[in-house]
């Protein structure tokens, strides 16, 4: 773990709330919600919230991520 982040654990965020996986995906609003309802990303609902785990939108990014060559 980087010093940064061993002071500051919350300048990672370990889940956002749905516009900001839009802004951080560059996906529409109506995908990231298929892609939750089709189990593809991981959510936590917290009340009234939705909360995106941001590990699964890495991974699901991650492994579409096109190979050139």
């Amino acid at each position: 773990m980087s010093a940064a982040k061993a002071e500051n654990p919350a300048a990672e965020p370990i889940s956002v709330r749905i516009p900001d996986a839009v802004r951080m995906t560059g996906l529409s609003r109506s995908r990231i919600y298929e892609l939750m309802r089709s189990g593809d990303i991981e959510f936590a609902k917290v009340g009234a919230s939705t909360l995106i785990i941001v590990e699964s939108l890495r991974r699901f990014v991650l492994a579409r991520r096109a190979c050139s060559h």
